[in-house]
């Protein structure tokens, strides 16, 4: 026979055949495309998506949750501290009955119960009250405390915050309820304690006999009674407390003391009475340390004031009112 066989079966060549074939058909395919990330997935949405994001395809409230416009994200964030701050505040004032419900001491008339700088958080006086409250108000005692054993801030007796003789032009005073006198009483013989006004007698004192039922108070570091020897205030009915101060949180008021020695006290006060504020970011009150190193009688010394509480960028800054008495 003529003709030679290379050694390959017919299988084999049929098979090296259908392998280009093969090779040559996947060449020509075009590649899968990718999968489109889907806009309900936002772990798929990237920088340029969000930046794609229009009022027209996406709506108003979309558009601003989900766009980097530098202009809408800081308005986000300003609107975010201001939602945080409001509810806060409302919070507080939910708790407290009254606005600011938070004093920052300047002065070391409570001393060592309260320091300078303190940031004591205030409650209307009808709320929280202890047993055997004065004449029906929410208003315990040193007196009644001492008795009853209830106390605050270390001593018997609730720590009040009052208007000297109700005038709401006066900065508040921040002290110690003593003992509840009644009309027409000659407290000073009755009540008031000898280690305070020695030999003194009634006719001696210009706010004894009471001209009203009311209570005498103390700076828990003063020498005497608001009522007696520096003339801070009459006999201090309960129509003129405002509040009483329930907790104290250490040297956080300082903050407010530092914004005001750095703007140079131009960080304009008002009072403390939810009623008349002006602005309701701040308010005042005072304290008045009396004695030998007392600065002097009168309306002379300094002590507090009270939160506002703003908002800047992505953060909430606490602001504290101040007072000068």
């Amino acid at each position: 026979m003529s003709g030679s066989n290379s050694g390959n079966s017919p299988d084999d060549s049929g098979d090296n055949d259908r392998e280009q074939r093969d090779r040559s058909a996947g060449a020509s395919q075009p590649p899968p495309a990718a999968e489109e990330p889907s806009r309900n997935d936002p772990e798929s949405v990237s920088d340029s998506d969000a930046d794609a994001v229009t009022i027209e395809n996406d709506g108003v409230l979309r558009w601003f949750l989900k766009t980097n416009d530098e202009t809408v994200v800081m308005a986000r964030d300003v609107l975010s501290s201001v939602a945080i701050v409001a509810a806060v505040g409302l919070l507080l004032f939910a708790v407290s009955g009254i606005w600011p419900p938070l004093v920052a001491v300047e002065s070391g008339s409570m001393e060592p119960n309260m320091h300078t700088g303190d940031l004591i958080f205030v409650v209307d006086d009808d709320r929280f009250t202890g047993d055997n409250p004065a004449a029906g108000t929410g208003v315990v005692t040193l007196e009644n405390g001492q008795e009853s054993g209830y106390d605050k801030f270390s001593n018997p007796g609730d720590v009040i915050v009052y208007r000297p003789n109700g005038d709401t032009a006066e900065t508040p005073v921040i002290h110690r309820a003593h003992f509840w006198v009644e009309e027409d009483e000659n407290w000073v013989d009755t009540k008031a304690s000898e280690e305070i006004v020695g030999d003194a007698t009634c006719a001696e004192v210009t706010t004894c006999p009471a001209d009203h039922a009311g209570f005498v108070t103390k700076g828990d570091a003063n020498d005497g009674y608001d009522q007696y020897g520096n003339g801070i205030s009459d006999v201090v009915k309960p129509e003129w407390v405002t509040g009483k101060a329930m907790y104290r949180i250490p040297w956080l008021g300082n903050v407010r003391l530092t914004f005001d020695k750095l703007l140079g006290g131009m960080l304009a006060p008002t009072s403390p009475s939810s009623q008349s504020l002006q602005d309701p970011a701040s308010a005042t009150m005072t304290s008045t340390p009396t004695g030998p190193d007392a600065p002097g009688s009168g309306l002379h010394g300094e002590l507090a004031g009270v939160v506002g509480i703003a908002s800047v960028g992505a953060g909430a800054t606490v602001a504290i009112g101040r007072s000068r008495r």
